[in-house]
């Protein structure tokens, strides 16, 4: 969705940046089912402004989701592809999109699917379940992944996962990562 018009006077495309960098900074410490008056307070507008430039919280929501977490996710299946070993490959996804869950609410609330009606967040994270569909069935075929591990098993985990960081958000990050490792090497096999 297009927030701006060429015939958008230099103060309401002012309005519309400060809405979209204080959305950024809001969804990314809050979570994206943040009020929206907090948004609000934070670009100094009123909430009938973000309504009237944005359709409200969805608008908003996809006209940022690219700034917002769509880099990295894509950053993360990036760096995996450049692992060489396939079993690396998909440990470092899984390893690096879980972490991107305890660090980001935002990612998180993405990475659950928590906007079904939003085309974007819904090709990103059809586009991540693709990647790692792939890369386990190459860590599969190298023989390092148990073989009844599936697709719908590596979404599951992560939704999981992000169920996990939304809970325990007062855990430590290094508590939280040293868990992620025995949840990895339980999917390996056992030979």
């Amino acid at each position: 969705m297009t927030t701006e018009s060429p015939r958008l006077r230099a103060d309401a495309r002012r309005n519309v940046e400060g809405i979209r960098a204080a959305a950024l900074d809001v969804f990314r410490t809050q979570g994206l089912n943040c009020p929206l008056d907090e948004v609000a307070r934070a670009a100094g507008v009123s909430k009938g402004t973000i309504y009237h430039r944005f359709g409200g919280r969805q608008g908003l929501i996809d006209a940022v989701v690219e700034d917002l977490v769509a880099e990295r996710i894509r950053g993360i299946i990036a760096a995996a592809t450049e692992v060489p070993d396939p079993v690396e490959r998909f440990e470092t996804y899984l390893r690096q999109i879980w972490l991107l869950q305890y660090d980001e609410p935002a990612a998180n609330d993405v990475l659950l699917r928590a906007l079904p009606g939003s085309a974007p967040v819904a090709a990103l994270c059809e586009h991540a379940s693709t990647m790692a569909a792939g890369f386990l069935a190459e860590a599969q075929a190298a023989g390092g992944i148990r073989e009844d591990l599936t697709p719908d098993d590596v979404y599951l985990l992560i939704w999981e996962r992000g169920i996990i960081a939304r809970a325990c958000d007062q855990q430590p990050r290094e508590g939280y990562r040293r868990r992620l490792e025995f949840t990895l090497r339980g999917l390996r096999t056992t030979t």
